[in-house]
């Protein structure tokens, strides 16, 4: 196997030049200043920020999650099967704007309240039977209000009835890995021992919406917005107002769900944006509403002093690689993608290197998209991950017509 080694500069400190001949109070002088420059040189380069422990917080189970790597960064009894309230609407939206994605479904469409959404109780935006909202209206009702009458209403829309609309959630809960999540309803109404989720699930939810689907922060960063109820008895405004305080709290909030009831308490699924970096705090069964909120800002704080994030873009060239018994003889390559590395151990990322390795030949035939290599990333010796190498472009198997057709070439390029 070749590999091509990425150099990596390394700074050296300066020399400092000190004269033979010097007073006694002048070379303590220096002394200090240079023992402060080397304290300095070892700080700045070794980066050894003192990583802090996780902080106390009355919530029984927490996970604090970074969004594009899915990593975890810290966790409390995170695996505990417990009633999600309304934070079971995470899957519900989703669900939604997959539907979306695939153009089954549109934001203009006219959604029909039925009877059976209109008596849905707990938190609800009171839509009336045969009331039409668009697909949009339903979303703003869904997302900041919590309403469950919204949240059947489109359940019918997208699947008929709102059972078939709960088996998509769970299998989509079931292809996402969510181990201890079930679902009997879409809105979290329910108190059902066979309704539940982890804090770990709902943060493996919350990543897929807001990384799949980003536009959701159209919504969940909504703090108070109008819309109007048009029936047989005429129109009327009514107000949504976000039951995520953290809006207001938390100045880097960009979603995600609150959820409560007598049996799941107070939950909180927080997302946040700060210096481009997501952070996901998942809160299950808090004590109190402010405990929920405050315990997601600790958390949040937590998630944010601790953490550090390393991004390779991979716009670098890539060498040509040799191929055999190909209509080409080379293969052209390019990155599956860029690299990211979160770290919480205080690390110097600057000393992150990074490794292309490649075979010597492959042979055809490659097709277009086709694992060729990979780019390896290490720290300090130990590996960290690494991003395939594909081929940009396919290299169909040779036939006797095309090296036929070769060897004219040659000899026409040598008369």
């Amino acid at each position: 196997m070749l590999r091509e080694k990425k150099r990596t500069l390394t700074q050296r400190p300066g020399a400092f030049a000190v004269p033979k001949r010097k007073p006694m109070a002048a070379k303590r002088i220096t002394a200090w200043f240079l023992l402060g420059c080397f304290l300095l040189y070892t700080g700045f380069l070794n980066l050894s920020i003192t990583v802090l422990a996780a902080p106390e917080v009355a919530t029984p189970s927490y996970v604090v999650m970074e969004a594009s790597t899915g990593q975890v960064i810290c966790e409390q009894d995170a695996d505990t099967r417990r009633s999600p309230a309304s934070i079971t609407k995470i899957m519900t939206l989703l669900i939604i704007f997959e539907h979306l994605k695939s153009g089954r479904i549109r934001l203009e469409d006219e959604v029909i309240t039925s009877a059976y959404a209109k008596s849905m109780g707990g938190s609800q935006v009171f839509l009336e039977e045969g009331e039409a909202q668009t697909l949009d209206t339903m979303i703003k009702c869904i997302s900041v209000a919590s309403g469950n009458d919204a949240s059947v209403a489109v359940a019918e829309y997208i699947a008929g009835s709102e059972g078939e609309f709960v088996k998509l959630m769970n299998e989509k809960a079931e292809a996402l890995g969510m181990q201890n999540t079930h679902f009997e309803d879409c809105c979290g109404l329910t108190d059902s021992d066979n309704h539940y989720s982890s804090a770990r699930d709902v943060a493996i939810m919350s990543r897929e919406l807001i990384t799949k689907y980003p536009e959701v922060f159209t919504y969940t960063k909504i703090w108070m917005e109008d819309i109007e109820h048009k029936t047989a008895q005429g129109t009327t405004p009514f107000t949504l107002a976000s039951t995520n305080k953290l809006l207001k709290q938390y100045e880097w909030t960009t979603g995600l769900k609150t959820g409560s009831t007598s049996k799941a308490l107070y939950c909180l699924s927080a997302t946040a944006k700060k210096d481009d970096m997501e952070l996901i705090a998942v809160v299950m069964a808090a004590p109190d509403p402010k405990t929920r909120f405050q315990d997601a800002i600790t958390l949040l704080n937590y998630g944010y002093s601790v953490s550090q994030m390393y991004t390779d873009e991979n716009k670098d060239p890539l060498p040509e690689q040799k191929i055999e018994g190909g209509i080409e003889d080379v293969l052209y390559l390019t990155y599956a993608g860029p690299f990211e590395y979160l770290d919480t151990a205080g690390s110097n990322l600057s000393e992150i290197q990074k490794e292309i390795s490649l075979p010597d030949i492959v042979q055809a035939p490659v097709a277009e998209g086709d694992a060729v290599g990979e780019a390896v990333y290490k720290l300090n010796g130990n590996r960290i991950g690494s991003v395939s190498i594909l081929a940009a472009k396919g290299v169909e198997k040779a036939t006797y017509k095309d090296y036929w057709k070769k060897v004219w070439i040659l000899y026409l390029m040598k008369r």
